[in-house]
């Protein structure tokens, strides 16, 4: 039986708890959480210990793996400090706050010998995995071309509620990194990592509720000649669904809503759908579940994690570049 403790006990975590309870192979002895309430809570429905400090529970508790479940700014010093007490880690995105902070985890998990996930777990819905096998097989040609657009809504209440998310210190950014981070990663999974970036990010609806950027277009060339173009923001009415379409030679493949369309000649035929979540955390899809079994049978087989830190820092260079040549963060990307 493989144990498990999940630090830092927000909204995300119950996706993480959840899955690590239906494994069979999975038994969770922690939880851990700085709010001394959310720690005693979670400690009391999941039947474990509760800590209000990390090191504490690495020492006390010493489990196989750690999820890490924290703010932003967290996830890379958590996940060293895991790591160097010999846990295996398995973190939300992003990597880092900021590239160099990722970077610089990647760096701890080689040395470590321990094995490092990070969950850009929309890599795994069905919807994901079809595009992915069209890119991978070419039926309609090579790929031309890609685009993907977010268009969301966020309010001064969701930034109060969580003050962290408003701030370049902790968040590390806004649009690009919190909300839409998963698309571009997806878009650069699709078309293979970036090798240039151009783009410009700006709050231009969020002042005085927020530091970060709301609002962002980037154009990206990938290889073999592919180029892709890339905009997100929070200033919109309502959450819209994500779009993501690459153009090959002979169809436009879309994805929207998790459903892949192929569209040849004017007909479009319906190539997957996502599989439906049940119950209360139905909104979160099946995605992280798979993502987490995955990540387990990694580690059951002494084989690092497909998703690493090297995987995780294509996206988050991307953001880098944008926000460097925005004029937010300072060269060096920190």
């Amino acid at each position: 039986m493989t144990t498990a403790a999940v630090i830092g006990i927000g909204d995300i975590s119950g996706n993480h708890l959840y899955a690590i309870a239906d494994h069979p192979g999975i038994e969770l002895v922690a939880v851990c959480d700085i709010d001394p309430a959310r720690a005693d809570a979670a400690s009391g429905h999941w039947g474990v210990p509760g800590f209000t400090d990390v090191d504490t529970m690495l020492a006390t508790v010493r489990p196989d793996v750690v999820h890490v479940t924290l703010p932003h700014h967290l996830h890379a010093p958590v996940a060293a400090a895991a790591l160097r007490a010999g846990c295996h880690v398995l973190t939300e995105k992003p990597v880092g706050e900021s590239y160099g902070a990722g970077a610089e985890l990647a760096r701890v998990a080689r040395e470590s010998g321990r094995t490092l996930g990070v969950c850009f777990q929309n890599r795994y819905n069905d919807s994901s995995l079809a595009l992915r096998k069209v890119v991978d097989e070419l039926p309609y040609g090579r790929v031309l071309s890609g685009r993907a657009s977010v268009w969301w809504h966020r309010t001064a209440a969701y930034y109060a509620s969580s003050p962290w998310r408003a701030t370049w210190s902790e968040a590390g950014g806004g649009v690009l990194i919190n909300q839409t981070i998963h698309t571009i990663d997806l878009l650069c999974w699709f078309l293979g990592a970036p090798e240039s970036v151009s783009g410009s990010a700006a709050n231009l609806s969020h002042a005085g509720i927020a530091e970060v950027e709301d609002t962002a277009t980037v154009v990206m060339q990938h290889p073999d000649g592919v180029g892709s173009v890339y905009f997100a923001t929070n200033s919109h009415s309502l959450d819209a669904p994500v779009e993501l379409e690459l153009v090959f030679e002979r169809a436009i493949v879309r994805l929207k809503d998790g459903v892949v369309t192929a569209t040849t000649d004017g007909v479009s035929e319906v190539l997957a759908t996502d599989t439906k979540a049940e119950g209360e955390r139905a909104y979160w899809g099946t995605s992280h579940a798979r993502l987490i079994t995955d990540f387990y049978a990694h580690v059951a087989a002494g084989e690092p994690f497909w998703i690493d830190a090297d995987a995780a820092l294509v996206s988050l260079g991307v953001l880098r570049d944008v926000y460097v040549q925005s004029g937010l963060v300072a060269a060096d990307g920190r």
